[in-house]
């Protein structure tokens, strides 16, 4: 039985309930989790303010940079146990897992060594005045961390909040708790002050919402759907709350005839059957310039049919999907795209050691999918590539900025005055050129626009969000 962790003590839930932990290779129930409520809230809110006013605000930003530095290191000296937490909990094979250990603590070491070097400015005014500005914490950031990279985006989330000096209330989901809870134990030993980050689990709809309502949590961040983001920002604005969110993507990777195909093959593949599609910023539109739109799509076709599912612990091409209901949601829209005439290329196989009780999904490419079609326009957060032919720079760009989002994107091409014309066009919070992802990118600042959502995470930008400007004049004559 996980328990809550809160002011550096493991602690049951006031209700007294729990919550089952599933693993999703074979669908069986292996642990629990605490089904809290608004009063562990609570709890763990007012154990923030404490450390905030208290021990917390005693540490200067140098000794805040020290105690992240030592986290990290803790972080990898116990990475193959966070891996496997990671790896049942979430279903994701072995490499991936471990590579978002190695993520996580990379996320910690930057952020240390940012810590003070966040600086203020001064301002030319009028004579006789000096005026100076600088950042300072919110105080009590509470963050809601999906399932999909529960290591990873807690790294980018809490890492850059604590390196600007709040401290943290950590609401997981509740398909995805072990890591988390593990890692602020880890942060305990390490010297955190009690308070610093505490963890809170249990259902979004009760211990999410309590989060996002509390008047104690002075600034929320929020990874997930626009569906539950959009209801985060009303509760939030009710007390004039700032929040920044993460609201996934549908993005594209656009494929102009003279690219490296070579290159782009795999990344492509990767950017969509990563972590089984569930990923807010996958690849899961790819444009081809008509020129060699067929001859691609039979190379790509060739490549995911040598794709291979399987148990997380076989560290196949993909591991299964989180759940059950999941798995559901993505033969929803397959069975939607076959209803409706769109052509399956290709698919990969689920191999015959996958147990029947997990949630495998075999990785589909398909073409001519109309630009207005579900399977094109919405989320499906599934091993689903959507295969588009165009012609042109204008509408490779119309294509790729026709869905409501604008997360990330892809342009492969040579052409170097085409590289930035494309980039200038696409409505999107990342773009990149000849390549996808640039390897995970811990510094480079991330978010969206559109229904991806706003404000940005990673990188020295995440600190904007995670503080607030006081400007300063002063009159000396």
């Amino acid at each position: 039985m996980q328990l809550n962790f809160i002011s550096n003590q493991s602690v049951a839930s006031q209700s007294g309930q729990s919550l089952p932990v599933m693993d999703p290779s074979d669908g069986q129930i292996f642990d629990h989790i605490q089904r809290s409520n608004a009063q562990d809230i609570d709890h763990a809110v007012q154990a923030a303010r404490q450390c905030f006013q208290g021990p917390w605000a005693l540490i200067n930003a140098a000794e805040r940079g020290r105690l992240l530095m030592q986290l990290s290191a803790k972080v990898l000296e116990h990475a193959e146990e966070l891996s496997a937490l990671e790896q049942r909990d979430c279903g994701k094979p072995t490499q991936q897992a471990r590579a978002d250990a190695r993520a996580l603590a990379r996320y910690f070491e930057f952020y240390a060594g940012a810590c003070d070097k966040f600086h203020g400015q001064t301002i030319p005014y009028q004579n006789g005045y000096s005026v100076l500005t600088w950042r300072e914490p919110h105080g009590v950031t509470g963050h809601i961390i999906p399932w999909n990279y529960p290591m990873q985006i807690f790294g980018r989330s809490v890492g850059g909040a604590l390196a600007a000096g709040n401290v943290c209330v950590v609401k997981p989901a509740e398909d995805a708790c072990l890591s988390l809870i593990r890692v602020a134990q880890l942060a305990a030993e390490v010297g955190f002050p009690a308070g610093a980050i505490n963890i809170v689990t249990g259902l979004g709809h009760e211990v999410g919402d309590a989060l996002a309502r509390h008047p104690g949590v002075d600034h929320i961040s929020f990874t997930g759907s626009p569906t539950v983001g959009t209801l985060i920002q009303q509760v939030a604005a009710e007390r004039h709350c700032p929040v920044t969110l993460e609201l996934g993507g549908k993005s594209p990777q656009i494929i102009f005839a003279d690219a490296d195909l070579d290159a782009a093959i795999p990344v492509v593949i990767n950017a969509i059957v990563q972590n089984s599609g569930q990923t807010c910023s996958a690849g899961s539109r790819v444009l081809i310039e008509r020129a060699i739109y067929e001859p691609l799509l039979e190379r790509l076709g060739q490549a995911f049919s040598k794709l291979r599912v399987g148990p997380a612990a076989m560290d196949l091409s993909l591991g299964p999907l989180i759940r059950a209901s999941q798995k559901q949601r993505v033969e929803g829209f397959l069975a939607q795209a076959k209803a409706d005439g769109i052509a399956t290329v290709a698919r990969g196989v689920v191999v015959d050691q996958a147990p029947a009780s997990g949630f495998y999904q075999a990785p589909v490419l398909l073409r001519d999918v109309p630009v207005d079609h579900r399977v094109a326009q919405e989320e499906v957060f599934g091993p689903v590539l959507s295969a588009m032919c165009f012609e042109g720079e204008d509408q490779a760009a119309s294509l790729a900025n026709a869905t409501e989002f604008g997360l990330v994107a892809g342009v492969w091409t040579r052409d170097g005055a085409r590289q930035f014309r494309m980039a200038r066009r696409l409505r999107s919070g990342q773009v990149f050129i000849n390549n996808y992802g640039a390897g995970g990118g811990v510094e480079l600042p991330f978010g969206g626009v559109k229904s991806s959502g706003y404000g940005r995470e990673k990188g020295l930008e995440a600190l904007l969000g995670f503080t607030t400007l006081k400007t300063v004049a002063i009159l000396h004559g």
